[in-house]
């Protein structure tokens, strides 16, 4: 069974990954702001437009080795028509 498509809206997103990342890291992570956490956590945050951009950034963070902790949709943003 195949699921009809949905039409996406860019959702801004927390990803929570081990170890700390420094900002340099930012453009490669398609521009996602990146916070050092007191935890030893890095918390990458931002818009993303699609779930294949999202999956792009996980992709990223499984190259890199880095321990994924969380990934939280915070909220869809509204479509511009």
């Amino acid at each position: 069974m195949t699921a009809s498509p949905k039409h996406e809206v860019p959702t801004r997103y927390e990803i929570r990954i081990g170890g700390h990342l420094d900002q340099r890291w930012s453009a490669w992570f398609d521009d996602l702001a990146l916070s050092q956490e007191g935890d030893g956590t890095t918390k990458l945050c931002g818009v993303v437009p699609d779930q294949a951009a999202l999956f792009g950034v996980l992709t990223k963070v499984r190259d890199l080795g880095i321990v994924l902790i969380s990934v939280e949709a915070v909220e869809p943003l509204e479509a511009v028509d």
